[in-house]
């Protein structure tokens, strides 16, 4: 298989994984409440993350790359981008079902490529254009509910919104960062930067719950059993995105990853036992729609 292609089967696992690790931290957040379920994807993810890095560097005998301030800076913005994502989409799937609030969310991809317009300097084509008035009228119809408060409908749909545009400011500063070492085979980056955010993430939300939240890194603590599995499916997810973001764009892996609606359509019924209406089905397609033509609008761009 060309290496250039290993980002498919890595967005794909990754996708898979990560509807795992929602589900488990939508769970989670019974409990723990939004910012505790958030921090477990960090403080549980780190231990794994270590231990991948140890194997990828093992196999691949590579040393560790040299990081600079540039790397720490995409890595830093990244990782609070990601954080903050990270409780939005929690509170979102706190609002309306896991299947919807996954859509929502999974905006991002339109999303990443409006930021390299703007950060990057990437051009946005006439296809692009097209996914993102496709997307945003299918997050229209979700949210449209006839004889509904307003604020019934549009407060999910801007929370979720909101996740996916701090997903997308990660994704691409993520991008950013493992590009910007010099050194290593992609797998070594990907786990180099992995390793990086999340002790940054790890180590700025343990301080802030010390000192202004301790009940919650108690019950994060005393919660480590069932988060640990929480936390072995966000370092692999993550490990997987971080390969397919060394081979390819942010743009191309995360329009690919909105499989991932697809597979938290199905955990939404088999789990939840949740059922999104023929409406809100429809404004699904016209999502998956808009990032489908995102998708081939950028396809040459790889």
């Amino acid at each position: 298989m060309d290496i250039s292609l290993l980002w498919i089967p890595a967005t794909l696992i990754a996708a898979a994984a990560q509807t795992a690790r929602n589900t488990m931290q939508h769970r989670l957040t019974e409990t723990l409440g939004t910012l505790g379920a958030a921090q477990v994807r960090f403080l549980y993810g780190l231990p794994f993350a270590l231990v991948f890095l140890a194997l990828v560097l093992a196999v691949g005998g590579d040393p560790l790359p040299r990081v600079d301030a540039r790397f720490l800076l995409y890595s830093a913005a990244a990782a609070a981008a990601q954080i903050l994502a990270t409780v939005l989409m929690l509170a979102t799937m706190q609002l309306r079902n896991f299947a919807l609030s996954t859509v929502y969310v999974k905006t991002e991809p339109v999303l990443v490529a409006i930021f390299a317009v703007v950060v990057l300097g990437d051009p946005l084509s006439l296809m692009g254009a097209c996914a993102v008035l496709v997307a945003t009228a299918g997050v229209v119809v979700m949210s449209w509910k006839p004889g509904a408060g307003a604020g019934s409908n549009w407060r999910p749909a801007l929370l979720g919104m909101a996740s996916g545009a701090f997903f997308a400011l990660s994704a691409v500063a993520f991008r950013g960062a493992i590009v910007s070492l010099d050194s290593g085979s992609f797998a070594t980056r990907a786990s180099v930067t992995l390793v990086v955010g999340l002790i940054m993430q790890t180590g700025a939300l343990v301080l802030w719950q010390a000192v202004f939240r301790r009940e919650v890194l108690r019950g994060v603590l005393a919660q480590w059993r069932s988060s640990l599995p929480a936390g072995f499916m966000g370092a692999f997810a993550s490990q997987c995105w971080y390969i397919g973001f060394a081979l390819t764009s942010a743009a191309n892996v995360r329009t690919l990853g909105l499989v991932e609606v697809l597979f938290a359509q199905f955990a939404s019924r088999r789990i939840f036992a949740q059922h999104a209406s023929g409406r809100e089905r429809g404004g699904m397609v016209l999502v998956v729609l808009g990032l489908l033509l995102l998708l081939y609008g950028t396809r040459g761009g790889s």
